[in-house]
């Protein structure tokens, strides 16, 4: 690559990272390449980037939960989850 083009790619890559952008490839189905685009079109675009951004994390990525709120939501009505105390068993020394 010559010295020019080196540092205009360089000079458009820092002026995004600058922006809070950063460059991601995925590698997807040729029936999905126009979805994707649009997708990051969409969040790209301040006017829309919010409700995309707010749709995509309920549908496709809903927040991750740690256990004891999966343990406390979860349907358990029914289900015995005592068990016995075990206290080990004796050694002798």
């Amino acid at each position: 690559m010559s010295g020019t083009r080196k540092s205009s790619v360089r000079a458009y890559r820092e002026r995004m990272n600058r922006r809070g952008m950063v460059r991601v490839e995925v590698h997807v189905r040729k029936e999905y390449a126009g979805l994707v685009r649009g997708v990051a079109a969409a969040l790209g675009d301040p006017k829309r980037e919010v409700e995309t951004s707010k749709i995509l994390r309920e549908k496709i990525a809903p927040s991750r939960r740690d256990l004891t709120e999966l343990l406390a939501s979860a349907p358990l009505g029914g289900i015995d989850v005592d068990r016995p105390r075990d206290f080990g068993r004796e050694v002798e020394i």
